[in-house]
């Protein structure tokens, strides 16, 4: 019985119910937990997870944290409830969805993206016995119950950059960040690079679909289509959407026009609609879902993680996919620039 919710009552219904009747707690199928041989996992961790602008179902982000919790909870008999933030929601909305999950007894409480971090700062410390961790942020790095699971994006930036080079027929490409932040800066800036690196006259274009405070860049695709389109129609033929949701626009903008498009953070290729797969050549993988289960492990061993742990090429937390077939030809030429970054050849700057 897992749901998304939209609001703070809702949830709280949503967890009291799940307290009296569980969730996912037979760790595997119909099958598995009626047969009287099988022991099923047993837990008493109760995970919350509190999902950026788009929730579950984005196809992207958000999906990519559900399913490292999926596995985990699947596989360690954990119960756990979701609830995800609206577009435009006051600061205070993030911090009863924190308070509520702590109130009802969920510990560990997983906050995904960088906006839950002035939400958290405070929630943390009123909340001194229970776990936390947050996906995206590490300003909270020093707090003794909280844990930072943050990515190096402007490496797998810089290796699909690098790809939309060798790719481009006009020598002109695009990237489009959900919202203009320190983070997704980090995207352009190693998209930037890995394209210069190929080819230092190349033209890029960027753009960014919502300012801080407004999160809406992120659950926006028909600005996203609108915003590629204008790439597309003034001669670039590959984009790169670092922008959640708004993704499926740019995809959208691809199929329609004739070009390519290039995701982000789940494979693409194989979480997007089937009619526009075939635009995606490439998706700058950043792997939140093996973030999400192993520090789930970790709990389910009876160990809480504190502190900053980064996942960087050294230990594939960041990559780029080869589903469709799209960019077999220059993969030799993307695994050199990657272990080139791996050996401290390459420095990728993480400010455009």
């Amino acid at each position: 019985m897992r749901r998304t919710t939209k609001i703070a009552a809702v949830l709280a219904a949503g967890i009291l119910a799940l307290t009296a009747c569980g969730s996912d707690s037979d760790g595997g199928s119909d099958g598995a937990a009626s047969d009287p041989t099988s022991a099923a996992p047993k837990s008493d961790v109760k995970v919350g997870m509190a999902y950026d602008v788009g929730g579950r179902g984005d196809q992207s982000f958000n999906d990519s944290a559900a399913a490292g919790m999926d596995k985990a909870t699947a596989e360690f008999g954990m119960t756990s409830d979701e609830s995800e933030a609206e577009n435009g929601e006051a600061e205070n909305a993030r911090e009863e969805r924190l308070r509520t999950f702590a109130d009802a007894g969920y510990d560990p409480i997983i906050a995904v993206g960088f906006a839950y971090a002035e939400a958290l700062g405070k929630v943390s410390k009123e909340y001194p016995d229970v776990h936390f961790a947050i996906i995206d942020d590490s300003s909270l790095a020093d707090s003794p119950n909280v844990a930072s699971l943050v990515f190096a994006e402007e490496q797998g930036s810089f290796l699909v950059g690098a790809a939309a080079a060798l790719k481009t027929e006009s020598d002109h490409i695009g990237y489009i960040g959900g919202v203009e932040t320190p983070l997704l800066q980090k995207f352009e800036a190693g998209y930037v690079a890995g394209a210069k690196e190929v080819n230092p006259d190349i033209k890029i274009d960027t753009a960014y679909l919502s300012q801080p405070p407004d999160f809406s860049g992120f659950g926006d695709p028909a600005k996203g289509k609108t915003t590629a389109q204008g790439m597309y129609d003034a001669g670039a033929d590959i984009v790169y959407a670092a922008a959640g949701g708004s993704g499926a626009g740019v995809f959208e903008a691809a199929s329609e026009s004739g070009t390519k498009a290039i995701g982000v953070d789940s494979d693409q290729y194989n979480t997007a609609d089937p009619s526009v797969k075939d635009v995606i050549m490439t998706s700058m993988l950043k792997n939140v879902d093996v973030a999400v289960y192993e520090y789930l492990k970790s709990v389910a061993g009876g160990t809480f993680p504190t502190g900053v742990t980064t996942y960087d090429l050294k230990v594939d937390g960041v990559g780029y996919s080869t589903s469709g077939g799209f960019i077999d030809d220059i993969t030799s030429k993307l695994d050199d620039y990657k272990q080139q970054i791996i050996d401290g050849k390459i420095t990728v700057p993480t400010t455009p």
